[in-house]
């Protein structure tokens, strides 16, 4: 299996004080450690939230009397 990893170098106009806020907090000497996680973090949080909405909206189409009943054993 081959895993391939892709960057792209931009140019954004973000706000110092909030990405060396940032950088502080999480421990990090790089900004662009800092905006990585940040945005990992946000995706996560974002399908999080997607989950939770499902949650009570999942149709399963399970027959729990027969989840229940365990197979007969042989004999011992």
């Amino acid at each position: 299996m081959r895993i391939m990893v892709m960057f792209m170098r931009m140019t954004l106009d973000l706000p110092i004080g909030l990405v060396e806020e940032a950088r502080v907090v999480l421990g990090f000497k790089s900004k662009t450690d800092t905006v990585v996680l940040a945005l990992r973090e946000l995706v996560r949080r974002h399908r999080a939230d997607d989950l939770k909405d499902l949650l009570g909206h999942v149709d399963l189409e399970i027959d729990l009397s027969k989840s229940r009943r365990r197979p007969a054993r042989g004999p011992r």
